[in-house]
C-alpha cells in the first residue's frame, strides 16, 4: 500500500478535489479489549481479516491523567468500586504492548496508539511506531502536541470538541516542525447521532487548512465512514468491537465484525465504480450496440442542426 499521507498530498496538488484511490482505514481497538489480551488479539484478527491497514490503541499514565479525588472516586465495574480499579484494569503495560507489537507484526498489520500524556508517549517511542495519533480530549495539550510534532512522523489530528481557533494552533505547529499531519473530522459523542455527524466539515476542513483531511466516526452505523471517503476523506477510523454488549463505555459507538466488513468492502468499492472519468464505449457496450442498435444511419436527420 501506498503511503496515504504522500498520496493524499500529491492529490491535492493535482485535483480540485481529491478523492483517494486507497484510502486508510484505522480500526480503534482504543480499551475495548477489556484490559485483556486475547480479547486484543481477537480484535486485530477481526481488523486483519476484513481488510483494515491499521489497528490503534489508546495509552495513558492513570495518574497523571486523572487526579487522586477522581481515582478514589466510587465506580461498580468488573474489577472493583473506585473509578482507580476500572481505569488500571484497562490499561496495558509494557508486557501487553510487547505482545501487541509482536503479534502486529505477525498477522502483518500497521499498530499505533494515541498517547493522553507526554509520559505514555516517551512510552510508545520504544516501539518504532509508523504512526501517531493526537486524540481530541488532547487537542489542548500543547505540551504533548510539540512533543508529537517533534517527531514528524505522520500524524492523525481528531478535531473533536475543537473550535477552528483550537485547530490553527495545532496546525501550526506542525508545519512549523515540518510534521505530516492529517485532521481527522470528529465529533466526540459516544455514540453520536447521525443527525450531528456535520460530514460537510471535511470539506471545509480541507478549504481551509489546504492539506489531507479524514474522519474518526463514533456513530453506530457504518454508512456515514463511506460517505466521508466519498467526501475525499483520506483514512477512515472506526471503533471496533467483538460484542456491543460487552462492558465498555465505547462499546456502543464501535462496529462490530459484520458491520466493518462491509465498510472496508464499500470503501474499497469506491474508486472502482469512480473510474477515470473519460466517456468511452466500453467493449461490452459495442456488442450490446450491435444488438440493440437497428438503426445506423446519420446521427440527425434532414433539416435538423448538428
Amino acid at each position: 500500500m501506498k503511503d496515504p499521507f504522500a498520496f493524499a498530498i500529491d492529490l491535492i496538488q493535482k485535483e480540485p478535489w481529491p478523492i483517494a484511490r486507497h484510502v486508510m482505514i484505522i480500526a480503534e481497538i482504543g480499551i475495548n479489549h477489556n484490559g485483556d489480551i486475547n480479547i486484543a488479539k481477537k480484535l486485530i484478527d477481526m481488523a486483519k481479516g476484513a481488510g483494515c491497514d491499521a489497528v490503534k490503541f489508546q495509552k495513558r499514565t492513570i495518574d497523571i491523567v486523572y487526579t487522586k479525588e477522581f481515582l478514589d472516586s466510587p465506580r461498580e465495574s468488573p474489577w472493583g468500586t473506585t473509578q482507580r480499579a476500572q481505569k488500571e484494569a484497562l490499561e496495558f503495560g509494557q508486557k501487553e504492548y510487547e505482545e501487541i507489537d509482536d503479534y502486529c507484526k505477525k498477522v502483518g498489520i500497521e499498530w499505533f496508539a494515541s498517547a493522553w500524556d507526554t509520559q505514555s508517549q516517551l512510552f510508545l517511542r520504544q516501539f518504532n511506531l509508523k504512526y501517531n495519533k493526537i486524540a481530541s480530549a488532547m487537542l489542548k495539550h500543547m505540551e504533548l502536541v510539540k512533543m508529537v510534532a517533534e517527531e514528524r512522523k505522520p500524524t492523525f489530528i481528531s478535531t473533536g470538541m475543537s473550535t477552528y481557533e483550537d485547530i490553527d494552533i495545532v496546525v501550526d505547529i506542525f508545519r512549523k516542525h515540518d510534521c505530516p499531519f492529517v485532521l481527522m473530522h470528529c465529533v466526540s459523542e459516544y455514540p453520536a447521532p447521525e443527525h450531528i455527524l456535520n460530514l460537510r466539515c471535511i470539506v471545509e476542513l480541507y478549504k481551509r487548512y489546504k492539506c489531507p483531511v479524514g474522519y474518526s466516526g463514533h456513530e453506530v452505523t457504518m454508512i456515514p465512514g463511506v460517505i466521508a471517503a466519498m467526501m475525499g476523506a483520506c483514512a477512515v477510523e472506526r471503533h471496533i468491537t467483538l460484542d456491543r454488549a460487552m462492558y465498555g463505555s465505547d462499546q456502543a459507538a464501535s462496529l462490530e465484525k459484520r458491520g466493518l466488513e462491509l465498510l472496508v468492502s464499500y470503501i474499497r468499492t469506491i474508486p472502482v465504480v469512480l473510474g477515470d472519468g473519460v466517456k468511452k464505449i466500453t467493449p461490452g457496450e459495442t456488442k450490446i450496440a450491435e444488438k440493440l442498435r437497428y438503426y445506423l444511419g446519420p446521427l440527425y436527420g434532414p433539416g435538423e442542426n448538428k
